[in-house]
């Protein structure tokens, strides 16, 4: 269940709002037409996501975002057009222009789910030295990273090789993953490679062997010093 709270001084806003989180499910909102007890509630429960109105009479919601607590998601709903730059700036996952249809909100929700789905994948992970959490046809799948052979980003998705196993097709970017294995021990070599440096077996500056892979994996030429430095350091 995802707790939200929305905070609009336009009533008929926030029953919209709540009507489609009601369609959607899995969603407990709360709402409120006065920004200062609304944000008070914010700051109170920490819930997973705020929906925060721009123009609110006196009150600006771009104003009360600077101070939202870490780790709540936000969404701005709001009818003026010319702050969407200003609320990306906030790290605000979405920007609702009024008045949105629910296909346009259930977009906006599954950017959110995402999001929240990555950053406990991160938080579960902390405790594990060789594992790593991924999203795997919408469900979590641990692989102990001394597993992979290499990574390969293929169009929309990133295929895993695995030692033992078949490879996996995570629902998530190659950056991301990336993110998620042990510094110092992985490296991107092109831009739909990454590779383990432990399985390195022998190299040139256009390719890398790797033990128990047949063929070569090509290195970008705006990868080859990177990947130079971290080998060396390796080796030291």
């Amino acid at each position: 269940m995802m707790k939200c709270i929305a905070i609009d001084d336009e009533p008929v806003a926030l029953r919209i709002l709540s009507e489609y989180c009601r369609r959607i499910g899995d969603l407990e909102i709360q709402t409120y037409t006065n920004p200062e007890k609304g944000m008070e509630q914010v700051r109170k429960i920490k819930p997973d996501l705020l929906f925060l109105d721009i123009e609110m009479g006196e009150m600006n919601g771009i104003d009360l975002a600077r101070s939202l607590p870490d780790g709540v998601f936000l969404i701005f709903t709001t009818a003026y057009a010319q702050y969407a730059v200003e609320g990306f700036e906030l790290n605000a996952v979405d920007y609702l222009q009024k008045p949105f249809t629910f296909s346009r909100f259930e977009k906006a929700l599954q950017k959110v789910s995402q999001l929240k789905s990555l950053s406990e994948l991160e938080r579960s992970q902390t405790s594990r030295k060789d594992e790593i959490d991924l999203m795997v046809e919408y469900k979590h799948v641990t692989v102990n990273w001394n597993d992979i052979l290499y990574l390969e980003a293929m169009d929309n998705y990133v295929r895993i090789y695995l030692y033992s196993s078949k490879p996996l097709l995570p629902q998530m970017s190659l950056k991301t993953i990336l993110s998620l294995l042990p510094a110092g021990k992985f490296v991107r070599v092109h831009k739909s490679y990454v590779i383990p440096l432990s399985r390195i077996a022998r190299y040139t500056r256009s390719q890398v062997w790797l033990k128990q892979v047949e063929q070569p994996i090509p290195i970008g030429r705006t990868y080859v010093d990177h990947f130079l430095q971290l080998h060396k350091k390796k080796e030291v």
